[in-house]
């Protein structure tokens, strides 16, 4: 920025033109004074002590740091090298005319910050842990400011800044509740600062994470059947890692066969029979504690491919070869319980039966009912006119007589049931 331009031409306008410099400690600042209508006069340089540095190409301060660059009647140029924090201030350039002209230009001297460091790092860290990463940088002017990352992701810290002297010193702490996607994370801490444009000053530390294990088991067939190849890994992740793991199935050793083979963290059936269906297990541990997974096996029976039919299967569909057997999962028919599929398949099939079923005995209950009021109603007439010719006759005979007699006039006496 120019402090004093050039105001108007001819000896009443000579002024001399200065700017202001900005420079990082331990480099070169270059001041400059310039004059754009001189009548040969001379132009000097004082530094902010008010000594003179140069008059016009005399140099008058005993200082190697201090060169002359240009000197003119129309230009002085003085250089400073290996520039300190006491070179900062206002720099005045005279030009000796009646009377004297002065202008001032203000030497900025940036303080670089020194290469960051981090401290509060436990390795290893258990975790469960707190701890609390402290990055600390001295000499910066301005103060400098701090930046976390965790990998590239940047993480905010609480910064705090304290004056020494014309330089500061800045701290940033990062507090953390450590777990085990921490073990392998590298934490940085770097410098941002005007001085460090080109190349920022950082400090990176990895924190490694001590935890204990975790175990899962990978197999490498879903629907594993009879005869065929089947491979369990147990994968275990733990730091330290818990090496060698423990297989055992339902509770016991595993069993003394030659197609079942243990190599490391797999387990390996060769050729699978139904003498193999259990529960097997893969146990790991470190000095932090165990842990275990388990896995069901059920081995199914080798598919058969059956002739095209038209009529519909008598027998019970077998069980679904597309359910998967995981790592928790039991099989229907070793807990006893019918596929839930195959139910479904024939709900819609008994519930029509049923429905003719209940039709058929509600038809067949109404046919007895009106076929025994039917009877009933016969029956009666045929005890009354029975019952007359006895109650009038002595003797059978007699009666059966009477009761021809009677149905000669059925015309007239005529019984009605209603």
């Amino acid at each position: 920025m120019v402090l004093n331009s050039y105001l108007s031409s001819g000896v009443s306008g000579q002024y001399p033109l200065v700017q202001n410099v900005t420079v990082t400690e331990g480099g070169t600042a270059n001041m400059t004074c310039r004059v754009e209508y001189n009548d040969n006069t001379s132009l000097q340089w004082s530094n902010p002590a008010q000594q003179t540095l140069f008059f016009g190409d005399k140099k008058a301060l005993r200082d190697n740091r201090i060169e002359l660059v240009r000197a003119s009647w129309a230009e002085l140029t003085i250089s400073i090298s290996d520039v300190t924090l006491s070179d900062e201030g206002f720099y005045t350039c005279s030009l000796f005319t009646m009377p004297v002209r002065t202008a001032k230009a203000y030497l900025t001297v940036l303080g670089v910050p020194e290469k960051p460091e981090i401290n509060g790092l436990t390795n290893p860290a258990m975790e469960g842990d707190y701890i609390t990463l402290t990055c600390i940088t001295q000499g910066s002017k301005p103060a400098a400011d701090l930046r976390w990352f965790r990998n590239e992701k940047e993480v905010k810290g609480a910064k705090e800044v304290n004056a020494s002297g014309k330089t500061f010193t800045v701290w940033s702490s990062l507090q953390l509740h450590v777990d085990r996607n921490d073990d392998g994370v590298a934490y940085t801490c770097r410098v941002d600062h005007v001085a460090l444009a080109q190349a920022p000053q950082q400090a990176t530390e990895v924190l490694e994470v001590h935890y204990a294990p975790r175990v899962e088991i990978i197999k490498s067939n879903t629907v594993p059947q009879e005869g065929q190849y089947l491979k369990l890994e147990c994968v275990s992740r733990g730091n330290p890692s818990p090496d060698p793991v423990l297989w055992t199935k339902d509770g016991g050793e595993l069993p003394d066969l030659d197609r079942i083979i243990v190599e490391g963290r797999e387990l390996t059936f060769t050729s699978l029979n139904k003498t193999d269906n259990g529960t097997y297990r893969c146990e790991a541990s470190n000095h932090l504690g165990k842990n275990s997974a388990e896995y069901v096996l059920y081995v199914y029976d080798v598919p058969t491919t059956l002739p095209p039919s038209t009529t519909p299967p008598q027998h019970p569909i077998p069980p679904d070869p597309t359910v998967q057997l995981g790592t928790h999962a039991s099989d229907p028919t070793v807990t006893g319980s019918r596929d839930p599929n195959a139910l479904g398949q024939h709900g819609t099939d008994h519930a029509l039966i049923g429905g003719v079923v209940a039709v058929v005995v509600f038809v067949t209950l109404c046919l007895i009912i009106v076929l025994g009021r039917y009877l009933a109603r016969h029956k009666g007439t045929y005890l009354t006119n029975e019952a007359k010719g006895a109650d009038d006759a002595p003797d059978a005979d007699t009666a059966i007589i009477n009761a021809e007699g009677n149905h000669a006039h059925a015309e007239e006496k005529k019984e009605y049931f209603i």
